[in-house]
């Protein structure tokens, strides 16, 4: 039967509502899906991301299958695969001869990069799986001086409807309660569980493939048990919204050694890859808030997250790229430390979410934010070896997303597109939001010294570093005052500290 349309699904566009499978034909359309090693080996990724996507697709495919669409699917170890996204689409084109070939745009500027060299008279249609779209992302910041998240979410409120009154007012007469999201944990506060999904044939598939395959790839896939289909997802949602959301709107910055997920949610590797809808997890966590489930302040914070955040992340990514990929303000250049990769440090709270990493290829936003990514501003990280180390740890990791967190976040490396101050904190921020420091080889209240905490006496090195660039910055007034206040000899021994602890660092290991 001749074909009409070749529909390509990429390995994070799982979702029913597609834009490139809208007006599918079953009777003469194919959908090509392909698992290559080209998309798998980018970075060095976590296994257990690898597992995700490659079992996802296959459920994927399998749903489309069970409705009589036709689907073309190429597995990894098919001897004829090209291990190439541009391969497999010329091999189906060759093969299937179709009138005309259909794509989503993709998440990454390398994609489409490539995408536009696959085929003749390719088809790339808008991604319609977020709230708002590249071009009206692109309307908002025209002619904008500042481009500062909070404006843009308000305006998403307003367009979604979310947490607004009938008088077009936000509920609680505020726009946003982050304030209110950032008390210390209790001890002994219990935490409820992730849902989670054990492998079914399918999977166990996968993760023997990826055994055998990724020998050397980042930690391990034991315990694997992220959803891999929509109805999963749905269910760990639900999970979220009855036992954790209530706790979020408190706790959400909170850091505990034993309790990787806390009160999140968990649920972005599954969003990322298209198996939740993100309007739709809005309207079902302000549902809970409406009922009277949740408080107003842990509603807030969530949607934040999603229709803020999130969407703002990806409109600065199309909006600056591909410049946004090189910059580099403050000309960070040391290389990425070991321990980022093992976790041997003696510094506890490095230890702690390098090795949850490593366990779950998952933290929640203040680990990678305050822990590794403060560290990394601190020390004066090269911002593409950050950068490569987030997309490869996480399994929600995607350049669309962590590529704008890395630059600009984590190390002000945009310097100042999109905040307004870098995050750069001390180890009192992280003994305040953490029991990390309990028990840790360094001191978190001394700044100098051998016993000294590396945050403390670092934080004051990056201040004096960059002092003049920090000068003209009314949110850099305080500390910049501050380290000027500090009598001379102390200012000394800060900076002495810092030196002998990043030559230590920097130094190859022993042979």
């Amino acid at each position: 039967m001749a074909v009409t349309t070749l529909r390509v699904v990429l390995g994070d566009q799982l979702s029913g509502t597609l834009s490139a499978l809208s007006d599918l034909d079953p009777t003469r359309d194919v959908v090509l899906m392909a698992e290559v090693m080209d998309e798998c080996t980018y970075v060095p990724h976590h296994l257990k991301k690898i597992v995700l996507v490659l079992s996802a697709m296959r459920h994927f495919a399998h749903a489309l299958a069970a409705k009589g669409v036709r689907v073309r699917y190429v597995r990894l170890d098919d001897p004829t695969n090209t291990q190439t996204l541009r391969g497999e689409v010329r091999r189906a084109v060759a093969a299937l001869k179709p009138h005309r070939v259909v794509v989503t745009e993709p998440g990454e500027y390398r994609v489409i990069s490539d995408m536009r060299d696959w085929t003749e008279d390719l088809e790339i249609r808008p991604d319609i799986r977020f709230v708002c779209s590249i071009a009206d992302f692109r309307h908002w910041a025209s002619g904008r001086t500042s481009l500062r998240m909070e404006f843009f979410y308000r305006d998403m409120r307003r367009r979604t409807g979310l947490l607004m009154t009938p008088d077009g007012e936000p509920e609680g007469d505020r726009w946003n309660f982050d304030a209110e999201n950032r008390k210390r944990l209790p001890p002994g506060l219990p935490i409820p569980p992730v849902a989670g999904f054990p492998p079914d044939g399918l999977t166990q598939a996968v993760i023997d493939l990826v055994r055998q395959r990724f020998t050397q790839g980042f930690a391990e896939v034991d315990g694997f048990s992220f959803p891999v289909t929509a109805g999963d997802a749905e269910t760990a949602l639900a999970d979220f919204i009855a036992n954790r959301l209530p706790g979020f709107g408190d706790w959400q910055d909170a850091m505990r050694s034993n309790a990787p997920t806390l009160f999140h949610a968990v649920i972005s590797p599954a969003l990322n890859i298209g198996l939740l809808d993100p309007l739709q997890v809005c309207r079902s966590v302000e549902a809970a808030w409406r009922r009277g489930h949740v408080a107003l302040n842990a509603a807030e914070g969530f949607i934040r997250q999603i229709i803020g955040w999130r969407e703002y992340i990806r409109g600065i990514y199309w909006l600056k790229m591909p410049e946004y990929g090189a910059l580099n303000a403050l000309n960070a250049t040391r290389p990425l430390p070991e321990f980022y990769w093992n976790g041997a440090t003696k510094m506890a709270c490095i230890r702690h979410v390098v090795g949850q990493t490593r366990r779950h290829a998952y933290a929640h936003h203040i680990q990678r934010l305050m822990v590794t990514g403060n560290f990394a501003l601190l020390a004066g990280l090269h911002p593409d070896a950050v950068d490569e180390w987030y997309m490869a740890v996480y399994a929600d990791a995607y350049q669309w997303a962590e590529m704008p967190n890395t630059r600009c976040m984590a190390l002000f490396a945009d310097g100042g597109i999109v905040g307004s101050k870098p995050y750069a904190a001390s180890g009192a921020y992280i003994n305040r939001m953490s029991d990390y420091c309990t028990g840790c080889a360094y001191d978190v209240k001394q700044a100098t010294g051998p016993a000294a905490c590396p945050f403390n006496f670092l934080y004051w090195d990056f201040i004096a570093r960059h002092a003049e660039r920090f000068a003209s910055n009314v949110r850099m007034a305080m500390p910049l005052r501050n380290w000027q206040r500090m009598a001379p000899d102390r200012r000394d021994a800060i900076r002495a500290r810092a030196a002998e602890f990043l030559a230590e660092m920097d130094a190859p290991p022993p042979l």
